[in-house]
């Protein structure tokens, strides 16, 4: 049995499927774990989802900001971007159940490979977060997801502030610092303070501010943090550290890592996907 996390997919199905072919996935001995924005921007979110809640217990979802901006339009309280590729999803006659199926999901997961910590999220982490801090926080939010007041809280999970973590923080704006974490961080501050603007690579980093798992004692630095979302960062494994959102919806790559029989046996699988947006 092997396990496979998945980068970025953003409705691309054929390149999913090449993937799962490259890999010779099979769900009833194998599992994979897509980190994050399924959907959006691509051409066929919906076979995606299709395909991958099809595979029932052998596959698991984390979700990334496009994922919760698709939740957002779908109850009204969003307006879909210029940008937005979701409109065949929503009008699809199964869309009610593939959207039930997607707010069902993960903020973040936790595995524990031969003794040693897997955390996966779609972005990153604060520093100030310890493992068990970040599950115990994408918690909260699944929990809303998942219940009746899914609209109220979609209503209000927009916007970049508190910029910061408090343990004092209730209601929407403690939800939105941990939808922000999980789902939109880059670069922060020493004491975690997020910036939202920067999206270009690591070097890149505006004054007073760090790529997020360089902080210097971040907490789940004894941890493999897996994430995807950063497309201009592409393909970063190192011991603390699994990045692999490798810009496959704009022109690059869809990857998969192999995690082996410990956390630091990796193999990384790819195929090509054909452009279908320009960054930006």
């Amino acid at each position: 049995m092997a396990l496979y996390l998945i980068g970025d997919v953003q409705g691309c199905d054929a390149a999913l499927g090449r993937l799962l072919d490259a890999i010779a996935f099979s769900p009833s001995r194998d599992r994979i774990v897509l980190l994050g924005d399924l959907v959006n921007r691509g051409p066929d979110s919906a076979a995606v989802l299709r395909r991958v809640q099809g595979f029932g217990s052998s596959a698991r979802s984390l979700l990334g900001n496009h994922d919760l901006h698709l939740l957002g339009v779908a109850h009204g309280a969003r307006k879909a971007g210029r940008r937005d590729t979701l409109d065949a999803l929503l009008s699809a006659p199964d869309a009610e159940a593939l959207l039930d199926w997607l707010r069902h999901q993960h903020m973040a997961l936790h595995e524990t490979v031969a003794g040693a910590d897997l955390l996966m999220v779609h972005a990153g982490v604060l520093p100030q977060w310890s493992v068990g801090d970040v599950l115990v926080h994408a918690a909260e939010v699944e929990a809303v997801l998942q219940g009746a007041a899914i609209g109220e809280f979609l209503r209000t999970m927009y916007g970049n502030g508190p910029a910061q973590w408090s343990d004092e923080l209730s209601g929407s704006a403690r939800l939105r610092v941990i939808v922000n974490a999980l789902t939109r961080l880059r670069f922060c501050s020493a004491d975690g303070v997020m910036e939202f603007e920067a999206k270009d690579d690591a070097s890149t980093a505006p004054a007073g501010f760090l790529p997020w798992f360089d902080v210097p004692g971040r907490r789940t630095a004894g941890a493999t943090v897996a994430f995807g979302h950063w497309s201009t960062l592409g393909w970063v494994s190192r011991p603390d550290l699994l990045s692999t959102d490798t810009g496959c919806v704009w022109g690059g790559c869809l990857s998969a890592a192999r995690i082996g029989a410990t956390l630091d046996e990796r193999e990384h699988i790819e195929v090509q996907c054909p452009q279908s947006q320009k960054p930006g």
